[in-house]
């Protein structure tokens, strides 16, 4: 595949924030963690940030002990495990421009910090999740989490080249991680980064719906 065949470019989308919106599920699962740490929880607006990067990175701030933090995790999973899996809304628009996007002939995969068993679970579940080829998520263990690292893997499975692809995300990880492979990339604008923050970690264009995906693409 041509590096500057746009037509048959493969778009690495995130999951959180892009394709689904899964504050309530997170929250509530950091909060869980929280307090069965006995730490107390922070507001729901300061939760809302912990939503993109890998949970160990968010836990660590609060609980400094590398010890706690892989505690915290397991109660975290627990809960998302029985509960918070499920609690997420399909942002609307989404799925349309998703087959869209498959029907133009572009291959499709979605590259998450969300661990990759919790991930694979949630786009098996979505009414579009078979159009993606692959799910590419953190490892259990956190050793692959950060989105460099990620996409870096993305890659190697698919056996692609950056040129060949677009990363699509909310935050600024997704912008950076692209950014760090010399990829072109697209945050969006309906997720819980919001605009100053893509356009400070660089973003090469921003999307105001899912609509905006194909045509920026194509352009």
């Amino acid at each position: 595949m041509p590096g500057d065949d746009r037509a048959q470019a493969t778009l690495f989308f995130d999951m959180d924030g892009t394709l689904i919106d899964s504050a309530v599920g997170i929250t509530r699962c950091v909060a869980h963690a929280l307090t069965q740490m006995s730490v107390p929880v922070p507001p729901q607006a300061q939760l809302r940030r912990w939503i993109g990067p890998s949970l160990r990175t968010s836990f660590t701030p609060l609980l400094h002990d590398p010890l706690l933090v892989e505690r915290a995790v397991e109660h975290y999973r627990v809960r998302f495990e029985s509960h918070g899996w499920a609690e997420h809304e399909i942002y609307p628009g989404i799925a349309e421009v998703i087959e869209n996007l498959h029907a133009a002939g572009h291959q499709l995969a979605v590259v998450t910090a969300k661990n990759e068993p919790h991930a694979r679970k949630i786009v098996e579940h979505l009414p579009f999740g078979h159009l993606f080829d692959d799910v590419i998520g953190a490892t259990v263990d956190g050793r692959i989490s950060d989105k460099p690292d990620l996409i870096n893997e993305a890659l190697r499975r698919l056996d692609l080249a950056p040129e060949q692809c677009w990363m699509i995300g909310d935050r600024h990880m997704d912008i950076e991680g692209a950014r760090h492979h010399g990829m072109r990339n697209i945050g969006v604008l309906w997720g819980f980064g919001g605009e100053a923050e893509l356009r400070a970690s660089g973003a090469g264009h921003l999307a105001r719906s899912p609509a905006d995906i194909p045509t920026l693409i194509a352009g």
